[in-house]
């Protein structure tokens, strides 16, 4: 049995984290590793049973509501090697329990997910799942107003709820030009 591990890729918005999580994924294909990927059944931006990419990238992913959804698929094949999941910040906070104990049966467990919401406040269950992660890869995207590197997700109307599913609602920007929503 291999071992297992949690593997983080977090950061703001249009910072390329679907699309490593995608890329990490192929190179697990191609390793002949069984992958499966799950998505959290409210983002249905690009399809509603693919991980979509801004750039156009898609992976087949099933669709979730819970984190406890996304165990009991895994358990009941042992031959999954790799796990993928997009979004995490949208799942409970269940969510960095099941990764360790996927990680603990030997798996792979790659997330992809805001680390930060568009108030920059820490975003459900990622911080906690960073600190239990073998490896945290934090992107950035570029600042929208400045060219600078980015890190926030600047939410470009104002709003009252922390989840709204929408890449049209937020850009990028760096520290110097983001203001809280």
């Amino acid at each position: 049995m291999s071992n297992g591990r949690i593997e983080v890729i977090a950061g703001g918005m249009f910072g390329g984290k679907s699309t490593e999580l995608v890329r990490r994924l192929i190179c697990a294909q191609i390793a002949r590793k069984k992958v499966v990927a799950f998505k959290h059944a409210a983002d249905d931006r690009y399809d509603a049973v693919q991980i979509g990419c801004h750039n156009g990238l898609r992976f087949q992913a099933t669709p979730v509501s819970t984190s406890a959804e996304i165990m009991a698929l895994v358990k009941a094949d042992p031959e999954i090697r790799v796990v993928g999941i997009d979004e995490g910040q949208f799942f409970d906070d269940d969510l960095p329990e099941v990764c360790e104990n996927m990680a603990n049966a030997g798996i792979r467990v790659i997330v992809a997910a805001l680390d930060n919401d568009s108030k920059g406040k820490p975003f459900g269950p990622i911080p906690y799942l960073m600190a239990l992660a073998e490896d945290v890869d934090k992107l950035k995207a570029v600042c929208m107003v400045c060219g600078e590197p980015a890190c926030r997700s600047q939410h470009k109307a104002g709003k009252a709820a922390q989840v709204e599913v929408g890449a049209d609602a937020y850009e990028a920007r760096c520290r110097s030009c983001w203001t809280p929503a």
